[in-house]
């Protein structure tokens, strides 16, 4: 979340994923990071008859140094034992969390944006990201002073301990998610790292499987995370698979909480397709928990299609797989995520992960003998157009000049047969436009419509 203003100007630290900026700019500073340390130990510390732990991990950016520290800091500086596990990505944050019984877990990172941005994100005891409420109650911490004077003193101040079989634990929890009694022997596999929290991991448990993986971007300095690589750059896993004549390419983001497919013909496959194709294997099985499948609104409308002609649904949250999320637990469905490559399997996991993701498709694919060029083919996806503009300042749709009248003149001309979302994101500065249709004829004029009116009141 970039914020224009100082930091007395605003009492609002967390978007929809955490609290995130360019790294040593409010919010995203030492201070800050510190100050939140400080919150999340007095929120999870509810028992003064015993020690509290807060498990801390980060991504591979140079600021993630800065960052954990001022968090170590804070965190014990109020009586609470940090563990820091290093580089690992967020699922594997969240599954040390649990594992280790610890009280809470933080995780540094700002997933797919550039490596000057970071972030810090929670996860609670039972490895699922903070609720709202929970997020409030830290934020009004940070600002109000409350805890100010809290000081422990002599033995009462926290310790750090670095946990050394982090990504031994976690690459051991991700293989569990693949059938036993089978493996990858004879699977080649392209995967792309981005030079994020996944650089070792993903291609150690695909390495174990029995893949012959080829890896590209699995080499971090701090400053290369993302950079014209990962599931934001998709023609970097269609060039592996083409050049390695790969049986599917497999790209994460920075965090490697998400996952874009390569299938072996150079074709991209998306969270939408990817759910799809796992929706109608776990149909098949009976192991789709009441037939019911979790998307956004950003979902393509040939995912509802495909559940409904194999006897399913899919309900739809708001962008974010925090709501997603919110949406499985509620009705205790086990398959959700979002077309961007965020999907959570909740009979493995508490929270989307990429290489689990990944597993499933795989698993789907040693089964059925089936290449994944022809298993994605069970949906049928409609066009659609999504545009990102940078803005300076987030003010509501009806108050920009022309936007609403653009608007409503796109959902009279697409009618029942199509869709227009526009939205804020919630971790950049930028406002994003998807139209659908089943044509996608004159999806282009209308987009350009949509926008400009925005585009001449706050656009960069």
């Amino acid at each position: 979340m970039h914020m224009k203003n100082g930091e007395n100007n605003s009492q609002k630290l967390f978007g929809t994923d955490g609290v995130r900026g360019v790294a040593n700019i409010y919010p995203m500073t030492a201070e800050i990071a510190l100050k939140l340390g400080r919150a999340a130990a007095h929120v999870f510390r509810n028992d003064n008859k015993r020690r509290h732990r807060i498990v801390i991990g980060k991504d591979t950016r140079l600021s993630g140094y800065m960052l954990e520290n001022a968090m170590v800091a804070g965190v014990t500086s109020f009586g609470v034992d940090a563990l820091l596990i290093g580089p690992l990505p967020s699922p594997g944050v969240a599954y040390i969390t649990r594992s280790l019984r610890a009280d809470a877990g933080v995780v540094i990172t700002a997933s797919h944006n550039e490596y000057a941005d970071n972030g810090i994100k929670f996860f609670r005891s039972d490895g699922y990201k903070l609720d709202d409420t929970i997020e409030q109650r830290i934020e009004e911490l940070v600002f109000s002073g409350e805890i100010d004077s809290v000081r422990p003193t002599a033995d009462a101040i926290g310790k750090a301990k670095r946990i050394d079989d982090a990504l031994g634990r976690y690459i051991e929890f991700a293989k569990r998610s693949f059938p036993s009694g089978v493996d990858l022997s004879g699977m080649k596999i392209a995967v792309d790292c981005a030079n994020g929290a996944g650089y070792k991991s993903t291609p150690c448990i695909l390495r174990e499987l029995g893949a012959d993986i080829r890896v590209a971007h699995n080499d971090p300095d701090g400053t290369n995370i993302n950079a014209d690589c990962g599931s934001t750059y998709p023609a970097e896993i269609q060039k592996l698979v083409r050049e390695s004549g790969a049986h599917i390419g497999i790209s994460h983001d920075g965090d490697a909480d998400r996952v874009i497919l390569c299938d072996e013909k150079g074709n991209i496959v998306d969270g939408d397709e990817i759910l799809a194709l796992v929706a109608d294997d776990y149909i098949r099985r009976g192991i789709l928990r009441d037939n019911t499948l979790v998307a956004t609104i950003m979902s393509n409308m040939g995912l509802d299609e495909c559940l409904r002609e194999r006897g399913g649904r899919v309900i739809r949250t708001s962008v974010g797989d925090r709501y997603v999320i919110e949406e499985m637990m509620k009705g205790d469905y086990n398959v959700g995520g979002e077309q961007s490559g965020h999907m959570i399997f909740r009979d493995f996991t508490t929270t989307g992960d990429g290489i689990i993701s990944a597993l499933q498709v795989l698993q789907v694919m040693v089964m059925t003998g089936k290449p994944l060029s022809e298993l994605r083919n069970i949906m049928r996806t409609y066009p659609q157009k999504q545009v990102n503009l940078k803005v300076r300042e987030r003010v509501p749709i009806d108050n920009i000049p022309g936007a609403s009248e653009a608007l409503g003149k796109a959902r009279q001309q697409l009618g029942d047969l199509g869709r227009v979302v526009l939205r804020y994101s919630g971790t950049e500065p930028k406002i994003r436009l998807l139209l659908e249709s089943r044509d996608g004829i004159g999806l282009d004029a209308l987009a350009d419509e949509i926008l400009e009116p925005i585009r001449k009141t706050i656009g960069v």
